[in-house]
């Protein structure tokens, strides 16, 4: 496989903070293995770890090998950089069922299962760590690095500050020297000469350039590569919403609030994430983003984003039943396309939309006026629901109805709810129990 420039296209996408010398030289000469770190602290990816794995699939595209490496041994650790307090530490049965689930989530992304020279494999820090004691760490790693040139780490400096009263445990500060080993040992097992991150990973990526130069000789040379740590255009953080992280696991964030996160970022943030977070080349991105700043309203950037990063998360078919499902808000879906959504993906379009609940057994019994009104609160009074409906200007479940339509349990979606429509964008939600 011919080598593309790997450098040359993380910096055209913006995704290039520093970068040792010779790095782009080292890409260029030879097929390279290099590595992300992911912290296995959960059982899914969310969207703070794409950069990371955007990072690895235009590695494997360039030609060169992809490592991605969980932290299982650091996330029993904990990693200070930007953080003000330590992690739970976990249990190795959690950190292996993580693992299970993350590499599927990986495996959208990265070719693991080919026979090229360059397939990508998924390595756990904790395979290796685990076999150290303390005695033979200090001894082996701990003598190589000297405190004052970890104490000069960014991360560092800002935890042992006067102004944080927490401080810094000595578990944290060794997290500097676990991460510079596991460069060393993929260096010499995996002939792994990159390690890439995010800006704030620098000090300790370059921890570990340092510590292979001390221990094996310095003609041994490792690189160092960061991205921009990734921000809003209003300042706000990155992949953070009111309900907490975007994740890739549709259980925890379900396809439709996903495609909903990325279609309602920014114009801004929109032209600067199409370049990180989809595989479209610069032509197309460059086209894309002209037509876009001719017709801003029509949100081009935004859809097409929202489609290439939903479609190789999730499926195409996901993708199709999120727009379809942003249609029935918008007024185009049909009883049909209501009828199809799951709970998870009903309660998402429909939040914040006002809910009552009511009896399955009053269902059979109580009156349409009586329903919309006492029930479901759509109207104040049975006056103004009859002058509605007279009006053809309600619907239940997307259909319109007339004062004779009786409720009943055949109107249940997801077998417990009711949809309620006033006019065109008034919403209201009967839970039947």
């Amino acid at each position: 496989m011919k080598l593309k420039n790997f450098v040359e296209e993380l910096r055209w996408r913006g995704m290039i903070h520093d970068v040792t010398p010779g790095t782009e030289e080292q890409l260029l000469k030879e097929m390279t293995s290099g590595y992300v770190g992911i912290d296995p602290t959960a059982d899914s990816l969310h969207i703070g770890h794409l950069v990371g794995v955007m990072m690895l699939r235009h590695l494997q595209l360039a030609g060169h090998r992809p490592i991605a490496l969980l932290g299982g041994a650091t996330g029993m650790i904990g990693d200070p950089s930007g953080k003000s307090a330590e992690r739970n530490l976990l249990t190795e049965e959690t950190l292996r069922a993580n693992e299970a689930c993350l590499k599927k989530q990986l495996a959208k992304f990265l070719d693991f299962d080919s026979d090229a020279d360059n397939k990508a494999i998924l390595v756990n820090n904790y395979d290796w760590m685990k076999k150290f004691s303390f005695l033979e760490f200090i001894r082996e790693i701990g003598k190589h690095i000297t405190v004052n040139y970890m104490m000069s780490k960014e991360s560092v400096k800002k935890r042992i500050s006067p102004d944080n009263k927490s401080g810094m445990s000595f578990t944290e500060f060794s997290y500097q020297l676990v991460q510079g080993y596991d460069f060393l040992h993929l260096y010499q097992h995996e002939n792994c000469k990159l390690q890439m991150g995010g800006a704030d990973q620098w000090g300790n990526i370059t921890t570990g350039t340092e510590l292979i130069r001390r221990k094996l000789g310095h003609e041994n040379n490792a690189f160092a590569l960061t991205c921009p740590l990734i921000t809003k255009a209003d300042g706000g953080k990155f992949g953070k919403t009111e309900s907490g992280n975007i994740w890739l696991d549709p259980e925890k964030t379900s396809p439709y609030e996903f495609y909903q996160f990325w279609l309602n970022v920014s114009d801004e943030d929109a032209a600067k994430y199409i370049k990180i977070f989809t595989l479209l080349d610069k032509n197309t991105i460059e086209k894309l983003v002209a037509e876009h700043n001719e017709m801003p309203h029509m949100r081009l950037l935004q859809k097409t984003l929202a489609k290439e990063i939903t479609i190789t998360v999730h499926s195409e078919e996901a993708y199709n039943a999120a727009v379809e499902a942003s249609q029935i808000l918008f007024g185009k879906g049909t009883t049909e396309s209501l009828k199809k959504l799951n709970e998870k993906t009903f309660l998402d379009v429909f939040k914040g939309v006002p809910q009552s609940e009511v009896a399955k057994e009053e269902l059979d019994q109580i009156g349409i006026l009586d329903f919309l009104s006492a029930k479901a609160k759509a109207f104040k009074s049975n006056g103004e629901a009859r002058r509605m409906l007279k009006d053809n200007a309600v619907s239940i479940n997307k259909q319109k109805i007339k004062e004779d339509y009786q409720i009943s349990e055949d109107d249940l979606l997801n077998g417990k709810y009711i949809l309620v429509q006033k006019g065109k964008k008034n919403y209201f939600i009967v839970k039947v129990h």
